[in-house]
């Protein structure tokens, strides 16, 4: 019997043994071509240029100038969106919008960032005539190299105290406020305020005239609210939230109104005064 099997297994690997010695010859599956492992030498390989850092001493003024520069233009972005939110009129553009989209109890259009590039775009319109003095009296000729550092700063920090100082003309309650609490004589002129006194009362002022503004706004969309609340508990719909019905009557009420265009203009009359 075993010798039968052993005879068995002879007849099976004569059977195979050609049968696989074929499929290697063949290309798998049928009508593919044969692989390698070698690269083409025509490829080019890819050229990775070598970066070096090198901090060398300067030679002479020109070159100190320029790493100053560098290191003010690094501050400079540093503290840009600092700049932008608090010492124009951006914090108060963008309250605002807020408010307007809240009093329309809309969620989610439109988005925040729409409104923040909204308020971004006008606030460049507004504060154009500033941004150029400030180009012309200040950057220009510091890239010129006609004033130095010290006098460029100055240039460019007055025009921006005057804007700031412009809008709080009306009420000075918080540059007194800020000058009692820092010890200082009573301020007669826009010279006798420090800057660091003048620009947190300038962002107190911003935050208080946005919320005027604000709930101004709210007023008529509250009305609308109260009266589709009042119908719909008179009617005995009181599982029925009123927002709900009352939103597309206070769309309809700021498209017709031209909302988007009265609130530009009065916030554009209430900085460009």
């Amino acid at each position: 019997m075993r010798a039968k099997k052993n005879i068995f297994f002879i007849v099976l690997l004569l059977i195979f043994l050609p049968m696989n010695a074929n499929s290697q010859q063949n290309n798998f599956p049928n009508g593919s071509t044969s692989g390698t492992t070698q690269m083409n030498p025509n490829v080019q390989p890819l050229d990775v240029p070598n970066i070096s850092l090198q901090i060398t001493n300067p030679q002479n003024g020109n070159q100190v100038a320029f790493s100053v520069r560098l290191l003010l233009i690094l501050t400079i972005l540093t503290l840009a969106p600092s700049i932008l939110i608090l010492i124009t009129c951006f914090l108060r553009f963008s309250i605002v919008l807020d408010f307007i989209k809240r009093a329309l109890s809309l969620q989610q259009v439109p988005p925040t960032a729409v409104l923040n590039g909204i308020a971004l775009f006008m606030t460049i319109f507004v504060m154009w005539p500033t941004i150029s003095t400030v180009y012309q009296n200040a950057y220009k000729p510091l890239a010129d190299g006609e004033i130095g550092l010290e006098q460029a700063y100055k240039e460019a920090e007055s025009p921006i105290r005057i804007f700031m100082y412009s809008q709080m003309s009306d009420d000075d309650s918080y540059i007194k406020m800020f000058m009692n609490m820092a010890k200082l004589d009573k301020p007669n002129t826009l010279q006798d305020v420090p800057t660091y006194v003048l620009i947190p009362s300038y962002i107190l002022h911003e935050l208080t005239v946005a919320f005027k503004i604000g709930v101004i706004l709210y007023i008529p969309f509250i009305i609308i609210d109260l009266v589709v609340a009042s119908i719909l508990m008179s009617m005995g719909m009181m599982m029925l939230p009123p927002v709900q019905i009352s939103m597309p009557f206070k769309l309809i009420l700021f498209v017709l109104v031209d909302g988007w265009g009265l609130l530009t203009q009065q916030l554009f009359n209430s900085v460009l005064r």
